[in-house]
């Protein structure tokens, strides 16, 4: 009865999960999960973490929502947290990544209007990626099966191949007010963008003065072992969008700029009744706290290579897999078999891994995970692969 009431939206799997714990999750009938998929890269510090608990029950004794034509304290407390550990100065707070990445588009398209009134007001982005299912994020996402039933979509968009230094010079000129770029495409398939592309992208912003925007939403918050991805490929963006793993489980997203990007809105430009509301806020601050000053973050390049090397001798028995993509915690098996029924086996065996592009399957384990953990799941997942 319940389940005819939900609009039929997504592919779900026949299960109904109740309560978690760490790196487990478990079904109403008792049964015990590993979850490599962690809320699609949204639970970094696992499931029923006490610094979220203490968070969500201290705050929501004081104050949960006010009002964004009043400040309140976790809000001040949380931009300070995220300008301190990046090159930028001004952060704008949202729900979720696609409202971050709506809002980095209003701020190029003002930004091109301020400086061009005739027409300066193009996003470039990149084929295979994914930046959201609201219009706007729908219309720089460079996957036609997301976009066909919803056309037409909005005009001024120009779509570059991925890593292609020339096509994307071919693209780019003065018309041109913002460029969207995944530092590595998570939903098209664990794709890294190369220094040579990102850095040609900074050049070509700074030629033509338009603003480049990095889509962090999956990438980010430590996941590759730095808290913003773009640190980890030394090439600093105008513009970041972020969100996800910003709350731990808490929706919360935030667009961050640097002074020349920030200038573009104005009161009355932009707004969000929720963003930035005293509770979110409250979680982000625990959340990053674990991460940044509890040291998950520092740990996070060692777990890497334990899986990545485990997984190579995986690769070395089987005939299975073709190649092991990613960085950091954001890891790609690329497979000869098919993945909707490889992650459907592995569930079968209680463990938890979502596919990504064509022959992809992503783990997403906990920021805080263990070397204990990780052999438990990477036990499961070799027997699948042994079986497929």
């Amino acid at each position: 009865m319940e389940e005819n009431c939900v609009m039929n939206t997504y592919g779900r799997y026949d299960v109904t999960f109740e309560k978690g714990l760490g790196c487990k999750i478990y079904d109403t009938d008792g049964h015990e999960y590993m979850d490599f998929v962690s809320g699609v890269a949204v639970n970094c510090l696992g499931h029923s973490h006490p610094a979220i608990i203490n968070a969500i029950t201290s705050q929501s004794s004081k104050l949960i929502h006010s009002s964004n034509y009043y400040w309140n304290t976790t809000h001040k407390l949380l931009a300070k947290k995220l300008i301190d550990n990046c090159d930028h100065s001004k952060v704008f707070f949202c729900n979720s990544g696609a409202e971050s990445v709506e809002t980095a588009l209003k701020i190029a398209r003002k930004y091109g209007t301020l400086k061009d009134t005739e027409g300066k007001n193009v996003f470039i982005y990149m084929d295979s990626s994914f930046h959201g299912r609201t219009m706007g994020a729908l219309s720089v996402t460079g996957q036609e099966k997301y976009q066909k039933d919803f056309r037409p979509l909005i005009e001024g968009t120009r779509e570059v191949k991925f890593n292609n230094v020339e096509d994307l010079k071919k693209n780019f000129d003065e018309k041109v007010c913002g460029i969207i770029i995944e530092p590595i495409q998570g939903e098209g398939g664990i794709n890294i963008a190369s220094v040579d592309f990102l850095e040609e992208a900074r050049k070509l912003c700074d030629k033509y003065d338009a603003l480049l925007i990095f889509d962090e939403v999956q990438c980010g918050m430590g996941r590759l072992g730095s808290l913003f991805a773009y640190k980890k490929f030394s090439i600093i963006p105008d513009v970041i969008c972020i969100a996800k793993a910003l709350g731990g489980g808490f929706p919360i997203g935030a667009t961050i700029t640097n002074v020349k990007a920030s200038t573009a809105l104005v009161p009355g430009d932009h707004g969000s009744t929720f963003g930035g509301n005293p509770l979110g806020c409250a979680v982000g601050v625990a959340v990053l706290t674990e991460l940044v000053d509890g040291g998950v973050i520092d740990k996070i390049e060692d777990k890497s290579i334990y899986i990545r090397e485990r997984l190579l001798k995986i690769k070395e028995k089987y005939d299975v897999i073709d190649e092991i993509k990613g960085l950091g915690l954001l890891i790609g098996i690329s497979i000869k078999t098919d993945t909707k029924k490889f992650c459907k086996a592995c569930f079968d065996k209680k463990l938890l891994v979502i596919a990504a592009g064509n022959n992809v399957v992503r783990l997403l384990p906990p920021l805080n995970v263990t070397k204990l953990e990780i052999d438990e799941a990477l036990d499961i997942l070799e027997v699948v692969i042994s079986e497929s």
